[in-house]
């Protein structure tokens, strides 16, 4: 068992695309939803439109799960989505989003003879969210101010993760929603900003942290394709990236084992890798992050959090 001192001090960040000290870093911060979810009371395809609308919570950093008539364009702020062959498409809100977003639903790009009343516009009011200042010591200094004979290297490993958070799978594994990928002593949360060693500053924390042993089994929350599966990457060690259809990408960082490969497809609960402290790490943990369509990061919990039983 691990104490709680202990598990503190395994927290850590690492530069997916988030770390300032990084110059490839491509750091992308934005968030916000509302605390009030929307009902949906269909069950499978699209067959009426009488039950439209988003699933999930209004307030920053959370993911949406909208259901419309197939090729109905979505658009929440900045953020925009078109609904599957099943009608089916995904939303999310950036870490950082003003008290109130847009939703707008344009149907013209389809038959829409028995649909009228669907599209338009409406205002959603977004619940703010607060993020602590988290003190990280004992990280390896060589990932928070790297040596520039790194670089090519970073580089290297940055145009990979790039490739594989631009995936946009044709599957629905996050219609059999999501469940914890370890167990460990929660220790980092979405969003929090972070001092490192005692000075350095680095973007905010992405993902939610899990402390335990190493060789800790790691599993996958969904289902989904396998589009990166690296044993050691310069900031994250061990690092598998899933897409779960729609571009919703999650990442696995700091494993000491790596038990798939780029190509396959995994279902949920199946055996992926095996915690560790590779790269930017003070201990053994597993970083779990989920991004976007490779526009921003959503928070984890919010995807723990989604009741898709309606949808199934």
């Amino acid at each position: 068992m691990i104490s709680l001192a202990v598990a503190l001090a395994l927290q850590s960040t690492t530069a997916l695309v988030d770390d300032a000290a990084d110059p490839i870093g491509d750091l992308i911060a934005q968030a916000s939803p509302e605390a009030r979810d929307v009902e949906i009371t269909h069950v499978g395809p699209f067959a009426s439109a009488d039950n439209v609308g988003c699933t999930g919570r209004r307030e920053e950093g959370a993911l949406l799960v909208c259901f419309y008539p197939p090729r109905t364009e979505l658009r929440l702020g900045e953020v925009s989505a078109v609904a599957d062959r099943d009608g089916l498409a995904l939303l999310g809100i950036p870490r950082r989003a003003p008290a109130s977003l847009t939703l707008t639903i344009d149907v013209s790009a389809i038959d829409h003879d028995n649909l009228l009343g669907i599209g338009g516009s409406e205002v959603w009011d977004i619940t703010q969210r607060e993020y602590n200042l988290q003190q990280v010591n004992g990280v390896p200094q060589a990932t928070v101010t790297p040596d520039a004979s790194t670089l090519p290297r970073r580089q290297r490993e940055y145009a990979q993760k790039q490739a594989a958070f631009n995936s946009v799978w044709d599957g629905q594994g996050f219609l059999g929603g999501f469940i914890h990928p370890a167990e460990g002593i929660t220790t980092g949360v979405y969003g929090s900003a972070r001092v490192y060693n005692n000075g350095h500053e680095g973007s905010p924390h992405w993902g939610l942290d899990w402390a335990n042993e190493v060789g800790t089994p790691i599993y996958a929350p969904a289902g989904g394709l396998v589009t990166l599966a690296e044993p050691d990457m310069y900031y994250e060690g061990g690092l598998i990236f899933i897409d779960h259809g729609h571009g919703l990408v999650s990442a696995f960082l700091h494993l000491s084992g790596v038990e798939v490969s780029e190509g396959d497809m995994v279902e949920q609960g199946q055996l992926i890798g095996a915690m560790g402290a590779g790269g930017r790490a003070t201990g053994s943990h597993l970083d779990w992050r989920v991004k976007l369509r490779n526009q921003f990061y959503v928070d984890p919990q919010s995807l723990l959090d989604l009741d898709l039983s309606e949808l199934r």
